[in-house]
């Protein structure tokens, strides 16, 4: 419980106080989708991952392993905020790992037949020429490599991963991995003074076959590796020798979410003596190292740890990390009985004269900024936005900048493709996050952000969508903190228990402290498309089902807003249904009083590529405000708008008969506003909600952190 108040505390600060307390932050500036390196006339429909990155010595150039491809990638950021493309470098096999050590790359390239036959090699990448111009067998399959400070020498951690389809993915799968230790000469590798230190019967946990995943050099030249199915570390001298070795150990996690796929965020389960299982290991000073405890056979304990280089635990994060993350609303709920946020990744850098860490969540695609002034008591400081699948990171201090390589291209899911993000060290507050529910009495998990709804003290009424099928949720939030505060979390239920069948899209007051919700639905799923009059304590107290006129041309794609005028609730159907005319949806009224249904027609945009719809309806004034956007991410986004109609136009026609359409006038274009913290942009912007003062606010949809960055913005627009 200590971890856990502990972690609520540093985050309650950081939400309340975010670039106020503080002159300096790190905020993303840029945004580079790697897919742009791809030569003209390339298959742009492959492909393609940044896993490991590095920088020159100069800070002016990046290069990363895209493993997919078989390249490594480099990219231009003289201007860190323009990063530009200077294409990919084919290499023999695929990449696993890079060092820069003056104008020359050293790639690790695995080039193994199977498992049971691996190998690989060390090749040297000339920068300026872009060939290769050396290269040395290691023996076997390479994963992470590390160059000493001076550039004397390497190390390189032969994984010979296991076939994680045999033996039911246990260890125990020959042939033994091992460290290697080569040295550097005249600007390239000798090869002849390779080195392999033997890693075999240290563990507790498959003596025999060690696992090297990753590796780092502190001052002294002293090689830290991790073995993390094994879950031990292991500290070797420049001269091959075995100073130290010793388990990675166990934590006891509380007030974590242990069951998988239930569609609610509950976090009152434990696992205790979770095996650390560490992947990425960096080193603080000569002394102490940090490592992030991912796991990949038994372990995985949610979070991070300094160790002494003699076993000594430094500090333990326990599930603080994730708990911070779970505010954030970067919780990825389908991971919960497996890692949870899986940190996978940590880097260091002296920032200001501030020592700071850096651990990034594999799955939850956020970056914990840690002060690390003090190693026994880290300070949780910031929490930074990344693409999908961060893996690998550099710091370039020199030039106040952070980078993040994220590793997930969602091509085939139609998803935003894989991105290396630049931050910088700047005097400005702090973007990120908008939204968090630190600072609330329980720790409360939220995402999927979807319609919301402005009361008449200012305050905002957002739902989640049906991603939390068994945990239906009105967030009221407080738009004036900064970031923007999740107050109060009010449960959706049917007879007292959580309401089911439901697919929350759009709310709006009942202007008796209750509200109305709209439900897109799915037919396919038995999600009905409906109304639902709920109370201020959450309770279902009415549905309103579809009249048959409605249900005879339905497609799943239903209700996605829906406000009050007057006696008259209005719903913004999302994409045409079967009697629309092309490129027209509906906004279907229901009159309260009359019980009486009919529509007008809205006109949308054509699309240039995927589709556009409709995701929100919101009355003020004398209008009706209607988000229109596209399904479209990043630089192939094209409609992210907020239009307005008149009410003068919005007198319904009868269902089944020829329907009015309505004027539009176009409000504010949102693109730059998706933009402005440097991110690439997020296709759904679900919810608009504005105040009788007539300020608006725009959310957008994280999809609960599946197969997305989880990032949510919540921000202000003008209305005029």
């Amino acid at each position: 419980m200590t971890l856990k108040l502990a972690s609520l505390t540093s985050v309650l600060a950081l939400a309340a106080g975010a670039g106020l307390a503080q002159d300096m932050n790190f905020n993303r500036i840029a945004s580079f989708p790697v897919v742009r390196n791809m030569a003209e006339g390339e298959d742009t429909a492959r492909e393609t991952s940044p896993e490991i990155i590095a920088a020159t010595p100069d800070g002016m150039t990046l290069v990363y392993t895209d493993s997919p491809l078989g390249v490594l990638g480099m990219i231009d950021i003289t201007d860190p905020a323009n990063p530009a493309p200077l294409g990919n470098i084919a290499l023999d096999g695929e990449p696993t790992s890079v060092v820069v050590v003056g104008n020359r790359a050293y790639v690790g390239v695995n080039t193994s037949d199977s498992y049971t036959d691996p190998s690989g090699r060390l090749a040297v990448i000339d920068l300026d020429s872009k060939t290769e111009v050396a290269s040395c067998d290691l023996g076997g399959q390479p994963d992470s490599i590390a160059a000493d400070k001076d550039g004397s020498f390497i190390s390189v951690a032969i994984e010979n991963e296991r076939d994680e389809d045999l033996g039911d993915g246990r260890t125990g799968q020959m042939p033994a991995g091992f460290l290697v230790m080569v040295d550097l000469a005249d600007n390239t590798v000798a090869c002849d003074t390779l080195k392999t230190v033997d890693l075999t019967g240290l563990a507790e946990v498959s003596p025999e076959d060690p696992e090297p995943e990753f590796v780092d050099i502190n001052g002294l030249g002293e090689t830290v590796i991790t073995l993390q199915e094994n879950n031990h570390l292991v500290v070797v001298a420049r001269d091959g020798a075995i100073l130290a070795d010793f388990p990675a150990g166990a934590v006891d996690l509380e007030g974590i979410d242990a069951t998988d796929e239930r569609g609610a965020l509950i976090f009152t389960e434990s696992q205790m003596g979770r095996k650390r299982e560490p992947d990425a290991v960096k080193w603080l000073d000569d002394d102490h190292f940090a490592t992030a405890n991912e796991g990949d056979m038994d372990g995985g304990s949610r979070g991070w740890t300094i160790f002494a280089k003699d076993g000594t635990v430094v500090y333990e994060s326990g599930p603080s990390f994730e708990h911070a993350v779970i505010s954030a609303g970067h919780y990825p709920d389908k991971r919960s009985d497996a890692k949870g946020v899986e940190p996978e990744s940590v880097t260091v850098g002296t920032f200001g004269g501030t020592p700071y860490i850096f651990v990034g969540s594999e799955r939850g695609s956020i970056v914990g900024v840690y002060d690390a002034t003090d190693p026994a008591n880290p300070d949780l400081v910031q929490l930074l936005p990344s693409g999908v699948g961060p893996e690998g990171y550099v710091t370039i201090p020199e030039r106040n900048l952070l980078v993040s390589a994220n590793e997930s291209d969602l091509l085939e899911d139609g998803g935003v493709r894989a991105h290396v993000m630049v931050y910088e060290y700047q005097e400005a507050p702090a973007s990120y996050p908008m939204l968090t529910s630190a600072g609330m009495d329980e720790l409360t998990g939220w995402g999927a952000i979807s319609g919301m709804v402005a009361d008449a003290d200012g305050m905002i009424y957002a739902v989640n969508d049906s991603f939390y099928g068994y945990q239906p949720t009105i967030f009221k939030i407080d738009p004036t903190q900064t970031p923007a505060q999740i107050t109060e979390a009010i449960r959706v239920t049917r007879k007292g228990r959580p309401a089911q069948k439901l697919d929350m899209e759009g709310i709006t007051l009942d202007g008796d402290g209750g509200f109305w919700i709209a439900s897109e639905g799915r037919t396919d799923r038995v999600i009905p498309h409906a109304l639902y009059h709920v109370g201020a304590d959450g309770e279902i107290e009415d549905e309103i089902g579809l009249p048959a006129e409605l249900m005879a041309v339905e497609k799943r794609f239903g209700f996605e807003g829906v406000t009050k005028v007057g006696d008259t609730l209005w719903m913004a159907v999302q994409r045409e249904w079967k009697d629309d005319p092309k490129n027209h949806v509906k906004l279907v009224a229901y009159n309260l009083d009359t019980e009486e249904w009919g529509a007008v027609l809205y006109e949308k945009a054509e699309p240039d590529t995927g589709w556009v719809g409709l995701s929100e309806i919101t009355a003020h004034g004398d209008y009706v405000y209607i988000v229109e956007r596209d399904n479209q991410h990043d630089v192939r986004a094209v409609t992210k708008k907020v239009y307005r109609v008149p009410l003068a136009d919005m007198t319904p026609g009868p269902l089944g008969g020829e329907l009015p359409t309505v004027s539009k006038e176009l409000v504010r274009d949102l693109l730059p506003d998706l933009t402005a913290t440097g991110g690439y942009v997020l296709d759904k912007v679900e919810g608009l909600a504005i105040t009788p003062e007539g300020r608006a606010y725009v959310s957008t949809d994280n999809d609960g952190v599946d197969d997305s960055s989880g990032e949510t913005m919540f921000f202000e627009i003008p209305l005029n």
